[in-house]
């Protein structure tokens, strides 16, 4: 079976309530962070290197172009969302995220919006912002950066804030009717599978619309890039990756959107794993592990059982 007749995946939800296919296209808002700007801290979170994931090159041109070059390399869509993805895209004054975030809607065929973000980002003007293009019948997902709902580690990969913050960024924006989806690393330093697991309840306890999953990436000018250099980081295997990621997916409700279930990173910014260089691959064993095991919700309600390493 493939893998969104098993999981409530963003694609097919979008499809059901558009009517065709929507693709998301990244762009780069030359957006900045408080973990790196000195507002918070320098150096960014130990797992953080954005051109890991997003085209630093990509903020000389203006959202628009940056749209249309997107729009030009999708022939399996004609309608998109905007996804604000690098650094924190709530950061910044209000008037200039109106501006941003309305020159991305003036696109043609343009959807809504997905912004990236931090939860101690979003103040409740910005808040505010985003459900009045709500309001105006856009699709909007405010993703959140959570990673894990442990508060020690959470310290430990020095990422600024704790699972409150969070859990308040959630209820104003439910209060408002926003959407969140929350970004959770499977593999973080100290963690383990039964971790992952309760981050998941504890997310989906506070109420959540969609979850993302990623693997931990170890890349080239991070923290953890040099730790791992250095011999005192152990990465996770793809076994245990699929293993984990299985377990979160059957422990979450139907109704939650699964916007990714692993990803990748480009050499040479990718150190480790070698794996991470493919997506597909997990997905392929995460799919497979879900026709054997049972679908998305299968474990709900029910204790988890880690398995022997």
């Amino acid at each position: 079976m493939q893998l969104h007749e098993l999981v409530n995946t963003l694609g097919q939800d979008l499809k059901r309530r558009h009517g065709e296919k929507i693709h998301k296209l990244s762009i780069h808002g030359a957006f900045t962070c408080p973990n790196r700007d000195g507002t918070l801290g320098r150096g960014g979170c130990t797992f953080c290197n954005v051109s890991s994931f997003a085209d630093e090159s990509a903020q000389q041109l203006s959202v628009v172009a940056q749209l249309h070059a997107r729009r030009d390399e999708v022939t399996r869509a004609r309608r998109y969302l905007a996804y604000f993805q690098a650094y924190t895209s709530t950061y910044a004054e209000v008037a200039y995220l109106k501006r941003m975030y309305e020159e991305a809607l003036s696109v043609s065929d343009m959807v809504g919006l997905c912004v990236g973000t931090r939860p101690d980002c979003v103040p409740d003007a910005v808040l505010d912002l985003l459900a009045g293009y709500q309001q105006q019948g856009y699709e909007v997902w405010l993703e959140l950066g959570l990673q894990s709902a442990s508060d020690q580690t959470l310290r430990r990969i020095n990422r600024g804030h704790g699972y409150d913050s969070y859990a308040d960024a959630v209820r104003r924006a439910h209060l408002r009717g926003i959407k969140v989806c929350t970004h959770l690393i499977v593999g973080l330093p100290g963690e383990c599978a039964m971790d992952s697991v309760q981050t998941l309840r504890q997310v989906v306890d506070t109420g959540v619309e969609g979850i993302k999953l990623h693997p931990l990436h170890v890349v080239a000018g991070s923290i953890l890039g040099k730790a791992w250099q250095a011999g005192r980081l152990e990465v996770p295997t793809l076994e245990e990756y699929v293993a984990a990621a299985i377990a979160m997916i059957q422990q979450t409700p139907p109704e939650v959107v699964y916007h990714r279930v692993s990803a990748s990173a480009r050499r040479p910014t990718l150190l480790a794993p070698a794996w991470c260089e493919n997506r597909w691959t997990a997905m392929s064993l995460i799919a497979e592990g879900l026709s054997q095991s049972g679908p998305q919700g299968q474990g709900v309600g029910r204790p988890f059982l880690p398995t022997s390493q």
